[in-house]
């Protein structure tokens, strides 16, 4: 044989090789796109194709785009907090990522490093905001359907004038 004859039946051989490898990976590919497991994330973290029946949950999700144990994670709460709770948790965490007040009295130039300013994030604000809606629309929407909604989502009577106040949460300190 000659050196050529063997360097163009090497160079086919390496072809086709490259060629298989190279569809195999294509088709690995195709399957890896197609196949999504149920425990990872994606564009439909919110559950909002899986809403598609016409409950009022569903529907509520669908309007919103968010689920409610979303919403609970959002504003730190449990499902069994009582609406007056999950509103607690809702003004800190609005106060908490609000833009700081602007001060009216400058402040004397020191030396050293300058105070760093507080954090907030309009986005996260956003979200806050959207979770009370969600969970509101909730505990309402079962109300207005005539269904009894959990009674820990309903918000206390107000205390009567005989009444003492109802005693500070624990803790001490409201945030």
């Amino acid at each position: 044989m000659s050196a050529p004859k063997i360097i163009v039946q090497i160079a086919i051989a390496g072809a086709q090789i490259f060629g298989r490898a190279f569809l195999a990976a294509g088709r690995q590919a195709v399957q890896n796109a197609k196949h999504r497991p149920e425990a990872m994330g994606g564009p439909d973290v919110a559950g909002l194709r899986n809403a598609t029946s016409g409950s009022l949950t569903d529907r509520l999700t669908r309007d919103h785009r968010m689920t409610l144990d979303e919403a609970h994670l959002i504003l730190n709460t449990k499902k069994e907090q009582p609406l007056e709770s999950v509103l607690q948790h809702y003004e800190h965490l609005f106060k908490a990522n609000s833009p700081p007040a602007a001060e009216v009295t400058p402040t004397p130039k020191t030396k050293g490093k300058p105070k760093p300013l507080p954090a907030y994030s309009h986005y996260v604000q956003s979200k806050v905001v959207r979770a009370r809606e969600r969970i509101e629309a909730e505990v309402h929407g079962l109300k207005s359907e005539g269904q009894q909604p959990n009674p820990s989502d309903l918000t206390p009577p107000p205390p009567s004038q005989g009444t003492p106040p109802p005693p500070p949460p624990e803790g001490g300190k409201s945030s």
